[in-house]
């Protein structure tokens, strides 16, 4: 599923050799055999295939390339080349990353497919060149080698990997509460399971069986825009599957998405503390319905929007500053549990910081701390949450039970770094026993060599 793959080695680069001698000519010679890629055709990048890549697909905008390329002024004279580096050079397409020509020309090409570009000033260097490299206004040439390209990946584990169809409009982009109205088409393995025009709540999309997948793509979408999304099982329907759709446990589906509209909602700074504790409320509320029904990463979403509002509130009224806290202190407690859940230990010990400058001795926190720096095998750090919470509460069981665990690691870990010296030292001794009988068998041959010596002596002087 994953639109990826590796072509063969490269072709001998012979733009210098295969060029007219003159630009005049050059360009001749690309009106006659090129083809303009431009999308309004006016000519400003004209393309000559030199070889044929792989049949099949093209990039799209947001893909990462890989190219190989040489780059000429009309007389030949070479400026830049990737094989003199001995390095390919890689970009995302269409992000304004390289020369407006690039974007164009590489936006036609096949994997394994070498094509040489004449390039207009305005799709180049423009006006003002490049200097020392680069005359004002020139057109220049380049022959190009499209290695291969892939999708650009929304999340670090590759479980979301994007690619856009349809550039959108505009800069603005969907924000955590936006309510957005899709197209949505759903297929798996070739099969078509799911097409219709649907509306939700950025953070919220599984209430409308909209994968968690396709929720986290929208915050990088823009009006308009069309794009495919490649999710691994654990962003689609995970391990459960979705009977509705005839989907099985495990598998990875393919997502075409298009963003028909959306209302961005409210930021920050853009609500006062009664809609913040307010929406507050709301949101706790439906953080606990996901995280009861096992859906961690959602819940996760809803307690974070939370802090992200009040983490930096304060209020003169008394009350008021006691719900803020209030808020803050149940968030985080239900950050750390979910990330618990998620065997994220860093981000568990994280948000129980966050609890006990709030609220030095909460139970809860140095529990869930405790477990964390265990998952991390920080075992003397975790006995020392475990016994606060004894200090607390001399009736936790939970807590006891996990101290008896952390002496038992302790007592393995200590007995394990007795095994791992003993055999140091073990090997140390073996070591310094075989340089001593080397020493030894030295010292006799050369005692050997000097009775040896001396009894030529005495002969001698005899």
């Amino acid at each position: 599923m994953r639109p990826h793959c590796s072509v063969s080695p490269h072709a001998d680069m012979t733009t210098d050799q295969e060029l007219p001698p003159d630009g005049q000519s050059t360009t001749a010679l690309f009106t006659a055999k090129g083809i303009d890629v431009t999308p309004n055709k006016d000519q400003g990048v004209i393309k000559i295939v030199k070889r044929l890549g792989h049949a099949g697909d093209r990039p799209m905008i947001g893909d990462k390339v890989t190219v190989h390329y040489t780059g000429r002024l009309l007389n030949r004279k070479k400026f830049d080349c990737t094989h003199d580096r001995k390095e390919p050079f890689s970009f995302n397409v269409g992000k304004g990353q390289v020369l407006k020509a690039w974007d164009v020309g590489v936006s036609s090409m096949e994997r394994g497919e070498v094509a040489v570009f004449l390039c207009k000033p305005e799709y180049a260097y423009g006006v003002a060149g490049n200097p020392d490299k680069i005359p004002p206004n020139s057109a220049v040439v380049f022959e190009i080698e499209l290695l291969d390209f892939h999708a650009e990946s929304l999340t670090n584990d590759g479980g979301i990997l994007r690619r856009i169809k349809v550039k959108g409009e505009g800069f603005s982009n969907p924000n955590e509460g936006a309510k957005v109205h899709v197209h949505l088409e759903g297929s798996c393995g070739g099969r078509l399971f799911d097409c219709r025009d649907v509306s939700f709540v950025v953070g919220e999309a599984e209430d409308k069986g909209v994968p968690f997948g396709v929720d986290r793509a929208m915050d990088q979408m823009q009006k308009g825009e069309c794009c495919l999304l490649y999710l691994q099982s654990k962003y689609a329907f995970g391990s459960e599957g979705k009977a509705e759709f005839k989907i099985g446990p495990n598998k990875d589906v393919e997502y075409e998405v298009t963003l028909k509209d959306f209302q961005r909602a409210k930021e920050c700074w853009e609500m006062d503390l009664n809609e913040k504790l307010q929406l507050a409320a709301e949101v706790k509320i439906k953080g606990n319905q996901y995280f009861k029904a096992g859906r961690h990463f959602q819940a996760v979403i809803q307690y974070q929007r939370i802090v992200s509002w009040l983490e930096m509130e304060c209020s003169a009224k008394p009350e008021e500053q006691k719900r803020i806290q209030d808020f803050l202190l149940k968030s985080h407690l239900n950050l750390a549990l979910c990330y618990l859940r998620m065997k994220e230990p860093s981000h568990v010990v994280e948000n129980c910081n966050k609890v006990i400058e709030l609220d030095e001795h909460n139970e809860k926190a140095l529990y869930r701390r405790g477990k964390a720096r265990l998952l991390r095998n920080e075992f003397s750090l975790a006995m020392t949450d475990f016994q606060q919470v004894l200090q607390k509460n001399t009736s936790n069981r939970a807590a006891r039970a996990q101290i008896a665990i952390c002496q038992n690691k302790i007592k393995e870990h200590h007995e394990q770094d007795k095994r791992i010296y003993a055999n140091m030292f073990q090997k140390f001794a073996e070591q310094d026993a075989k340089t001593g009988k080397r020493k030894k068998r030295k010292s006799g041959v050369k005692g050997e060599i000097s009775l040896k010596r001396r009894r030529r002596s005495q002969e001698c002087s005899s």
